[in-house]
């Protein structure tokens, strides 16, 4: 018998959180989240809750937590977007598939009382949170925005009716295979006379931090053609700056701005720090920080976190500063291997960018949908 109970206490609210660090014990692939951000995440005074509607719930087989799940409405997507949806997230559960069908029978029966069509996930609060489950790459590390699930996750939901909807899909690549960058000179001198625009780079995180909305304004013009993409609320914004901006360090990100100073395009990238997070358990103090400055200083391996190019600039080669900025500073720092963010299979423009480097695909990831009523 599989009990579910929606979290109403701090001590609920620290079981839901401290779960995945049982379920995943000792899990060589799998990265922990950092506490202290997670409860932030998930507090009601959080700024995304303005537009955003979440319960959590978790589930219990007798005393023993077994499972967990967000029911997520995002008002933004059914009322302006028209998409009559309720979201799934923060899926975890141990190997039964009894757990998975009572945690996502709850989240089907919000949906039905608020009148919604279908139910899908995991996914976040927005699309700037981990979306997707893992269903090719189980013996593949997580990075700091992926998500790692066990094989059984994919093959129980689909056996509980419920469809493949979006995929993602990671790319693997050698640094070297970017070497053709290095002969885009001219190329990239063209590019700037042509259209009068440069890259600028900034000497520290706080000096970019002003430029942090635009970066956001980019993303949702970027985007704003694929049919999952929901557009970033600027409480959310504050969110995600407070979320994600201590760990940008500004060699590893570009930019370029046309002759009035407007941002037109940036990109994104990170040293790995999957490993800091595993060797920090989930915890920054009083030594998880160390272990993210040695991956920053001493790491051979980059992630490939954002691109935004505004829609006037694409398909014009504004991509060749990008990765001539970026590709320059990782040979100085000796990188040799690159891995991408989760790219959306329909989003051809992303896919175009990578595929003269030799990408492999090492690992894919879906998201799940069943109709309602």
């Amino acid at each position: 018998m599989i009990d579910v109970k929606e979290v109403k206490s701090k001590k609920e609210m620290n079981q839901f959180i401290d779960l995945p660090f049982d379920i995943y014990k000792n899990n060589p692939y799998w990265v922990p989240p950092i506490k202290k951000d997670e409860r932030k995440s998930f507090n009601p005074n959080n700024e995304i809750f303005k537009t955003v509607e979440a319960r959590f719930f978790l589930a219990y087989k007798g005393s023993e937590v077994v499972g967990r799940v967000v029911a997520i409405v995002n008002w933004t997507e059914i009322e302006e977007l028209n998409k009559s949806k309720i979201r799934f997230g923060w899926l975890v559960f141990k190997d039964d598939i009894n757990i998975l069908k009572a945690l996502l029978t709850t989240v089907e029966n919000i949906g039905k009382a608020h009148k919604i069509n279908y139910i899908e996930g995991p996914m976040g609060f927005s699309n700037m949170d981990k979306a997707g489950m893992l269903t090719e790459g189980f013996d593949k590390i997580a990075t700091l925005i992926g998500t790692y699930n066990h094989s059984y996750y994919p093959e129980y939901i689909q056996q509980l009716g419920y469809q493949p909807m979006a995929e993602w899909l990671e790319y693997a690549i050698e640094l070297k295979n970017l070497e053709s960058v290095n002969q885009m000179d001219k190329l990239c001198d063209l590019i700037r006379k042509r259209y009068s625009i440069d890259t600028y780079h900034f000497s520290s995180t706080k000096e970019m931090l002003p430029y942090v909305n635009e970066m956001f304004d980019l993303l949702n013009l970027t985007y704003a053609d694929l049919q999952s993409f929901v557009p970033i609320e600027k409480e959310q914004v504050e969110h995600y700056k407070k979320k994600y901006l201590k760990f940008i360090h500004p060699d590893f990100v570009s930019c370029v701005k046309d002759k009035e100073g407007k941002m037109i395009a940036f990109a994104i990238t990170m040293p790995s720090f999957s490993k800091a997070f595993q060797k920090s358990k989930g915890e920054l103090f009083p030594f998880g920080w160390w272990h993210f400055i040695q991956e920053q200083k001493k790491n051979t391996h980059v992630e490939f976190y954002l691109i935004g190019i505004d829609p006037v600039y694409q398909n014009k080669g504004v991509h060749a500063l990008i990765f001539k900025q970026l590709y320059d500073r990782f040979i100085k720092r000796g990188i040799k291997t690159l891995e991408t963010n989760p790219i959306l299979n329909e989003n051809s423009k992303a896919q175009l960018i990578w595929k003269n480097f030799d990408p492999i695909i090492h690992k894919r990831r879906k998201t799940f949908y069943k109709k309602l009523g």
